[in-house]
């Protein structure tokens, strides 16, 4: 007679691991470190090219100086739009100015007040909450950022600074124009969040990882002015 061993049934850990970051806010922290470094090689091949232009000539000759002191105004519209989203964010991931109960846990959402299903009814719906009004002011600036690039260029152009007009021309429309790219980028991912927002559905993981990408464009924004403006 042969005894049988007793068999113990197999019982999977029922508590799972609390990851310490997103995958959302992973994915978009991983994709922003390779954003500085291309913006690193533009500004140190810019700062090789300028040192070692002809007779120490920069910008070369015949080719307009930029607007140092308007893109400034530019640049505070960007800025200021940083601050504002930042103010969003934090009330968001406090569950402040939601108008309703705080979003639960690191992916939960806030469920608007008096809404069927948790979505808001139209554009006025979300206006009425604080943290909307916020987001909304910090898109605004991001498009005014974007709008009087826009304007600028065009006010280059006329005077003859193109992209085929000297490496000068060149330099300028690939850096500048990568920004302006990625800053297009990043609003249309603000307006999606908003979208999200007013639905009832935006998490916090969605806000966070659309905010890092903001925050990248307005931090890197003040290097490529100082070092291509200049």
């Amino acid at each position: 007679m042969v005894a049988r061993a007793p068999i113990i049934p197999f019982r999977p850990n029922p508590k799972k691991r609390k990851k310490l970051v997103s995958d959302a806010v992973l994915g978009m922290v991983l994709f922003v470190f390779v954003e500085i470094m291309l913006f690193a090689g533009f500004i140190s091949g810019f700062l090789i090219i300028k040192a070692r232009a002809v007779g120490s000539v920069w910008p070369p000759p015949n080719q307009p100086r930029l607007p140092f002191e308007e893109t400034a105004v530019n640049t505070t519209a960007l800025i200021a739009s940083g601050i504002v989203l930042l103010i969003a964010h934090r009330m968001f991931l406090k569950g402040r100015g939601l108008g309703g109960s705080p979003a639960g846990g690191r992916g939960g959402q806030a469920t608007p007040r008096g809404s069927s299903g948790g979505v808001l009814a139209g554009f006025g719906g979300l206006l009425s909450r604080p943290v909307g009004r916020i987001l909304v002011a910090a898109t605004l600036l991001g498009g005014m950022f974007v709008a009087l690039q826009g304007v600028e260029w065009l006010a280059l152009i006329r005077e003859g600074l193109t992209i085929t007009s000297s490496t000068y021309g060149a330099l300028f429309y690939t850096i500048i124009g990568a920004h302006a790219a990625h800053a297009v980028a990043a609003i249309l991912a603000l307006v999606w969040a908003l979208l999200r927002l007013a639905r009832g559905k935006l998490t916090r993981d969605v806000l966070s990882a659309v905010a890092i990408f903001w925050y990248f464009v307005v931090l890197v924004w003040p290097f490529l002015y100082f070092v291509v403006y200049l």
